[in-house]
């Protein structure tokens, strides 16, 4: 065995120990409810723009997208543009190395790889500010409902020209309008790669943590995920990435397409 595979098997070890350790469960519980009053994910940008995520889960993004080389990500959920930034700035970096393994020139002009992003209302300053920020080229936005039919149907269309696809679902957080979105989008994953799943956290969190909005224990994209996963054995839980990020948004929302 080779020293990076001796390295990564010890890591292997040492995650599902972790994993399984009442002390590092017990103190991630505890520092999720306890940043939650601080709205400690709405404190950290990329390359200029709000993300809105933990820091931890754009790390595992990282990895995932490096894993995966997805030619395209689909989002739902856009804000302030941080998402989409970085998933551009991932393909970019990727079309990158691939240009310097071969030996080539990379023609920043004419990216192969896209972000797609769907929300129901793009505020226009949010929009402008993504426009016209230097990776836009490989940004594309549509206005409209997630889950509404004609919103799909353009996804879907877009979707088709790509041959390896990652999606990522962070909008309205109800479990109805989750699993509408896993029906919807699930069948453009491609295989072997992931239908992330955010805010399955809200299930996890003290009764009346959302008081101001429709979701809440019971109704939330985790409940939405054990549905979905009851009636489609085309995705599985990837729980490897949770138990090495511990603080995660997305618990059980890690979905791997293995069919």
């Amino acid at each position: 065995m080779d020293l990076y595979k001796q390295f990564k098997a010890e890591c292997c070890k040492e995650v599902q120990e972790q994993a399984l350790n009442e002390d590092c469960q017990n103190a991630t519980s505890y520092w999720n409810v306890a940043v939650r009053k601080f709205k400690y994910c709405y404190h950290f940008e990329w390359l200029g723009r709000p993300i809105i995520q933990y820091p931890q889960d754009i790390v595992g993004m990282q990895e995932l997208i490096w894993e995966v080389k997805p030619d395209l990500i689909i989002e739902t959920g856009i804000a302030h543009g941080g998402s989409l930034i970085f998933s551009a700035s991932m393909l970019a970096l990727l079309e990158v190395c691939e240009a310097s393994e071969k030996g080539q020139l990379l023609d920043l002009a004419k990216p192969k790889r896209h972000v797609l992003g769907v929300d129901i209302d793009i505020r226009k300053h949010n929009r402008q500010a993504i426009e016209q920020h230097p990776l836009s080229s490989r940004i594309q936005m549509i206005e409209g409902s997630s889950v509404d039919d004609s919103i799909v149907a353009e996804v879907a269309r877009i979707a088709s020209n790509y041959s390896k696809v990652l999606v990522l679902l962070d909008s309205n957080h109800t479990h109805e309008h989750v699993l509408a979105e896993l029906q919807a989008y699930s069948p453009l994953v491609s295989s072997g790669s992931y239908c992330v799943v955010f805010d399955s956290i809200i299930e996890d969190m003290p009764d009346g943590t959302y008081p101001n909005r429709p979701w809440g224990i019971g109704d939330n994209p985790k409940t939405a995920v054990r549905e979905f996963l009851s009636i489609n054995d085309s995705f599985e839980v990837d729980f490897s990435i949770e138990n090495k990020l511990l603080i995660t948004v997305a618990p059980n929302g890690w979905l791997r397409k293995v069919k």
